[in-house]
């Protein structure tokens, strides 16, 4: 017994542990604090947001999932666009293991509007603590990240929401501390949990591939040929059990997630031709890119304002990647050449990233996606050698300048906070409709438990179209699906539509329709109205 208590206390005082966990527990308040100094600044506080005052509707659909999810396993009404739904269960367009960290908290915590955003918050602390756990930053390196972390405010922005940025920001931090610690140390585990946590950021979003390929280049340098064969197998799995994910659990959108027009090309046109064509998108692309990126500059467009700060954590990795490469060739320093494996890496999936934002998505949708690679880089580049702050001050003045200064737009960056009237008219729908719709068991999944939410309708002489109010679907009763469907799809197939409930613009032009059918109304305001069709 004491020889053990000696070995554990030699063990915390090898390497001054004891100061590493107080730099560990401080980072980790990092997170909460600068979410109660915003919510301060606007004279709340946390437990006032309120998600159902937002106007980011994917919120929305995620929030449902996951309280169905906790309740009976899975929505017992299908979640789909224009009443699509998927093959197997009743999962929207994105695949179900982005949520996963949710779903364990509502298990074990319960599921209600607050989940969330306390998960979100607990997350990102996890992150910053096992930052410093596994990275053993200097103070230096630590005053550097604090400044960054709170320039960066869609940390914020994100942690009181329920969009899942968070649980990507989180795990992909995680996974470079983790590189890094495995570096400095190598063990067979860590290289394990490296290629674990790669594979299911995959499994998330598609092009968080990118990450496995360090791993994959930590056992090639480990174990040559071998390692070669097990990471292709690896990659191939992974890429079989997404694919599987998307063909069997994701209901069709709208339109393409991403364009493969590009590929498509070099089968259509030939070699030649293939690259004449994908190098023509990436020139009209890139023009795009180049005018969203000046119109975030002038007006803080958000999308633009994301580009801006992308290419400049670019430019900063790329910039230190060869000084530290020509510096490596001359000093062929471990933990230089440690340093350089990391930065060249992330300096990779940037320019990766670059190209398959300009080929595959749609740029303005697409943009919240390189949230996550900036807020890895924030990481990165606090770790970087530095005398005289340049890149931490590069990349902390282009964060104050977007991401402060020129976020204006309270789409984009305004936190929702409860609001008496819209608190007290979610509320109402929730208690008409527990009471008015009920779950059918014996179809599950199915289009007897869902709801349509007519995305907008015309309303008034001038036939104006306006949004309906989604946020009163906060109060649907928990299981039931949601399909958002668009106007024009419910006017053209309005007889032939399969859902139970359709929920629309009060005194619209589907409302008539529903009223001139006999359709059951089950609850009205001046917002909209909720109908049982049969």
């Amino acid at each position: 017994m004491v020889h053990k208590k000696n070995g554990f206390l030699d063990w915390w005082k090898r390497d001054r542990r004891y100061l590493t966990m107080c730099k560990a527990v401080l980072l980790a308040l990092l997170p909460l604090v600068c979410c109660m100094v915003y919510c301060a600044s606007q004279g709340k506080t946390i437990g006032q947001v309120y998600l159902p005052g937002s106007e980011w509707n994917d919120e929305l659909f995620y929030y449902k999932q996951v309280e169905s999810i906790v309740k009976y396993g899975y929505p017992y009404g299908y979640f789909g666009f224009n009443e699509s739904h998927a093959l197997k269960l009743s999962f929207a367009a994105w695949s179900p293991v982005l949520v996963w960290p949710w779903i364990l908290w509502g298990l074990v915590f319960g599921w209600n509007l607050m989940s969330p955003v306390f998960c979100n918050i607990f997350l990102m602390m996890l992150c910053c603590f096992l930052f410093v756990w596994l990275c053993k930053p200097t103070w230096k390196q630590m005053g550097i990240l604090t400044l960054l972390f709170c320039l960066y405010t869609p940390f914020v922005r994100y942690m009181l929401s329920v969009m899942p940025e968070v649980i990507c920001f989180s795990m992909l931090i995680t996974f470079y501390a983790m590189a890094v610690n495995y570096l400095n140390q190598e063990r067979v585990y860590k290289l394990v949990l490296l290629f674990l946590m790669a594979g299911v950021m995959t499994l998330m979003r598609p092009y968080m591939l990118l990450f496995l390929l360090l791993p994959a280049y930590f056992w090639v340098k480990r174990s040559g040929w071998k390692g070669a064969a097990g990471s292709g197998l690896v990659l191939a799995l992974v890429l079989g059990l997404y694919a599987g994910i998307k063909h069997f659990l994701g209901a069709e959108y709208f339109a393409p997630l991403f364009f493969t027009d590009w590929v498509e090309a070099f089968f259509e046109k030939g070699l030649f031709g293939g690259f004449r064509f994908t190098l023509g998108k990436l020139y009209r692309m890139g023009r795009d890119f180049a005018g969203h990126t000046l119109q975030g500059f002038r007006t803080g467009l958000a999308s633009g304002a994301f580009f801006a700060g992308y290419l400049v954590m670019l430019c900063v990795l790329c910039v230190q990647s060869l000084r530290d490469w020509f510096r490596w060739r001359r000093e062929h320093s471990k933990r230089l050449g440690n340093r350089l494996v990391i930065e060249v890496h992330l300096a990779f999936s940037f320019v990766a990233m670059l190209f398959a934002l300009l080929l595959m998505y749609k740029l303005t949708e697409g943009s919240k996606h390189l949230l996550t690679f900036l807020a890895a880089g924030i990481f990165v580049v606090a770790q970087m050698e530095t005398v005289a702050f340049k890149k931490a001050v590069l990349v902390g003045v282009t964060f104050a300048y977007f991401y402060t200064y020129k976020a204006v737009d309270p789409y984009d960056y305004q936190v929702p906070f409860v609001e008496a009237g819209r608190k007290k008219q979610v509320e109402a729908w929730q208690e008409a409709l527990g009471g008015a719709i009920a779950l059918t068991p014996e179809e599950k999944p199915g289009y007897g438990n869902v709801v349509i939410w007519a995305f907008s309708d015309s309303r008034g002489q001038k036939a104006e179209s306006i949004n309906t109010s989604w946020q009163l679907l906060y109060g649907l009763p928990e299981g039931m699906g949601i399909s958002c469907c668009m106007p024009e799809y419910l006017l053209q197939n309005f007889q032939e539509l399969q859902s139970r409930y359709l929920f629309t613009l009060s005194g619209g032009e589907l409302d008539r329709m529903c009223e001139e059918a006999g359709h059951e109304e089950l609850w009205r305001d001046g917002d909209a109205v909720l109908y049982r069709r049969y």
